[in-house]
């Protein structure tokens, strides 16, 4: 079996030659590589490290439809990319927007953490709109019927939090509306909104029948899945809602996400405090949730699934799960930093894991065969990295 030292070595000079291939910025150089990890890094090699995505990517959201892989993100009118395998190549075909959004609040142009579901035939992209650290937020959602680049419609605000209408309604009062992401009760078929970052943490919203706006918009059913008591700043956001035998689980990322800067010297948290993505799991869609200590969410609780590892992923957050089914794995999806290209925002990465229960608790494992992904070649590698990598798969699993 090769080394995890073998491997990762592998998975640098992948990396930094894909960037070299005009995909993404160029690698960062060896001095800034090593400041940077003397700074930020107490790793692991306890975790596999990511399968490659080999695109640029803050805030994925991908959706499996006719046999493809959609992938919406945070950017320029929320650009649209489209591959046969997450390992890509990516293709963009389009935007969710074809101008900016109707929503005069924040970000217009460039809204993030888009979150796309499809249902009875129409796709909903629900959107970001607002600035670093500001609460003057609001979750916006288009819908179109096809995924081939035809304009999209935008329907406007979902909910607004800090200014607008509806923000002076509890508990748009208190939170701050970004980070969309989308659930549907099993039993029921009542569809849900969960958001929320900082703050008071992250939220469930019951929606109306046409998925466009929230139901009883002046009195909403509102349950708080996380929280951070006690701390006066409460880093956790990007919530993701997932279903899987039996269970409801809440997926989010803790710590901080960004604006880090080695080149000045600055920027970084503590070590273990930067974004990690964590777990809950409830019975009921609308919680308690709890981690696997048996600790509430509500009371700062949140099983690590994967964080910073193997001293060359760093951050890693952001995140959503593809449901699979009786002849394919769950899929954990998620941006991370590669410590030799950079810690810039624009240096974020699609990584990817097959997701194993054990006692019904979510694992991320070396297996990089999935359905519909289980060819494809590492993008820019020479063949004999792609090899090496390959077959540390193989000998991994």
């Amino acid at each position: 079996m090769l080394s995890n030292k073998l491997y990762t070595l592998a998975l640098v000079l992948g990396a930094a030659l894909f960037d070299i291939r005009g995909v993404g910025a160029a690698p960062a150089s060896q001095g800034s590589w090593n400041s940077g990890l003397s700074q930020v890094y107490e790793t692991t090699d306890r975790l596999p490290l990511p399968n490659l995505g080999n695109v640029i990517a803050h805030d994925p959201n991908i959706v499996q439809h006719d046999d493809h892989y959609y992938l919406f993100k945070g950017g320029h009118h929320v650009p649209i990319f489209k591959a046969d395998h997450l390992s890509g190549p990516w293709v963009q075909i389009g935007t969710v927007l074809d101008a900016n959004s109707i929503i005069d609040v924040g970000n217009r142009s460039r809204p993030w953490a888009p979150t796309t579901v499809f249902k009875d035939g129409t796709f909903y992209c629900y959107y970001t709109l607002s600035s670093p650290g500001s609460r003057d937020s609001a979750i916006g959602v288009a819908t179109t019927t096809t995924l081939d680049g035809s304009p999209w419609k935008d329907h406007g605000a979902v909910i607004r939090t800090g200014l607008g209408e509806g923000s002076d309604v509890f508990p748009f009062t208190e939170t701050n509306a970004i980070d969309a992401s989308f659930i549907t009760d099993q039993s029921s078929g009542k569809s849900y909104l969960n958001y929320g970052s900082f703050w008071h943490n992250i939220w469930q919203i019951p929606l109306s029948d046409d998925l466009l706006s929230i139901e009883a918009p002046k009195k909403p059913d509102a349950v708080q899945l996380t929280f951070m008591p006690d701390q006066h700043i409460r880093p956790e956001e990007g919530s993701w809602m997932s279903y899987h035998d039996g269970y409801y689980y809440t997926w989010f990322s803790r710590g901080k996400c960004c604006k880090f800067n080695p080149e000045k010297g600055g920027g970084f948290p503590d070590r273990g405090h930067e974004y990690n993505i964590r777990v809950g799991r409830s019975r009921d869609i609308r919680g308690p949730f709890v981690d696997k200590d048996g600790d509430s969410l509500l009371k700062g609780g949140g099983t690590i699934v994967y964080a910073s590892n193997h001293g060359v992923v760093y951050a890693p957050g952001g995140l959503g799960v593809l449901a699979g089914n009786d002849s394919s794995p769950d899929i954990l999806y998620y941006h991370y930093l590669n410590a030799s290209i950079g810690f810039k925002d624009g240096d974020a990465r699609l990584g990817w894991n097959v997701l194993n229960y054990q006692d019904g608790w979510p694992e991320v494992t070396s297996n990089s065969t999935v359905a519909n992904a289980n060819a494809a070649p590492i993008l820019g590698l020479p063949s004999w990295l792609t090899i090496l990598i390959g077959a540390h798969g193989q000998t991994s699993r």
